[in-house]
């Protein structure tokens, strides 16, 4: 690479006969910013050709010269443009094979692109994903959560585990609920698992204790010919009724409101889940209706009832 005062030129290519060259020109102005320009040509080579000459001094073949903004778009072009264009086929669905596997990673690349807000406006804006293509994509993902759901009830998973799923999937908690607010602090001594916004605009509360562990619903013993809560679920409805008063106490405080988005808290709701229900015999379920019917500000669930409500809830019945 060569340069004469206010000119930067390279060979592209040296031939025999011809000589390829590009050159960057520089055009100072009093008024305005100076301008870059770029020239490439093909030459007839000199005789007496040392390297050095001048792009000016050549006998040009073939030349072209951009201005500031033909060459800012060509940059531009070549930036965005290169390396798929190089890829050839590899960079597009080929739609006669539209489902062939060696298409995923060219849609995964896609759909994986870090500006996920403009990514939903292009695919919205240009219909991309047809309705009926978009509803089915729900259900599948929503039948491949709850034979993850399934599977996870076959293990002993802590509690945060069971968090995670339901973070990502609060569909399964029914239309009451509208969103997951990010805060969980209720106040320094009370964090619930989830404070949500319900369809009405008022807020709730879900918390979930593991299925497992050694916490089971009903006492191994019968008081009065009558099935009884265990210890460990009187807790858990005590926790609640406690996250419960403790969430009204706050309906005032300006700093709560703003940590969980302005949603106006009046009388809230809490749904409990807790334990397993797939053996129960009918007396418990009858068991189970009377102590649910008792709360007027508290459902409880256990996870097998979650499970049922979500596969009602798609029409999924395997």
């Amino acid at each position: 690479m060569s340069k004469v005062r206010d000119q930067l030129f390279k060979i592209l290519r040296d031939r025999p006969r011809v000589i390829t060259r590009a050159v960057f020109w520089k055009i100072p102005h009093n008024t305005r910013d100076d301008e870059v320009t770029l020239k490439v040509g093909r030459y007839n080579k000199p005789k007496d050709w040392s390297g050095s000459e001048a792009p000016e001094s050549l006998v040009p073949k073939s030349e072209l010269t951009f201005d500031t903004e033909e060459f800012q778009n060509l940059i531009k072009f070549l930036q965005e443009n290169y390396e798929p264009f190089k890829e050839g086929v590899k960079a597009f669905i080929p739609l006669d094979k539209p489902f062939d596997k060696s298409n995923a990673d060219q849609i995964k690349a896609l759909f994986s692109l870090p500006d996920k807000k403009n990514l939903v406006r292009f695919v919205l804006q240009n219909d991309i994903i047809p309705e009926e293509l978009e509803v089915g994509l729900q259900q599948a993902k929503r039948i491949t959560a709850i034979r993850e759901f399934s599977k996870m009830l076959s293990d002993d998973l802590v509690e945060s585990s069971w968090q995670d799923w339901f973070e990502k999937n609060s569909w399964v908690l029914g239309s009451d609920f509208v969103r997951i607010l990010d805060e969980r602090t209720i106040d320094t001594q009370h964090i619930t698992d989830f404070l949500m916004e319900a369809y009405d605009g008022f807020l709730d509360v879900i918390e979930i204790k593991r299925p497992e562990g050694g916490m089971k619903f009903w006492a191994s013993t019968l008081d009065h010919g009558n099935y009884v809560p265990t210890m460990d679920l009187i807790k858990a409805v005590t926790q609640a009724a406690s996250y419960i008063y403790e969430v009204e106490r706050e309906a005032n405080s300006i700093k709560f409101l703003e940590r969980v988005d302005g949603v106006r808290t009046i009388k809230p709701r809490c749904i409990l889940i807790f334990g397993r229900s797939s053996d129960w015999n009918s007396e418990q379920n009858e068991a189970f209706r009377i102590l649910n019917s008792s709360y007027h500000n508290l459902t409880i669930m256990t996870y097998d009832h979650v499970l049922e409500r979500a596969k009602r809830i798609i029409g999924h019945n395997s």
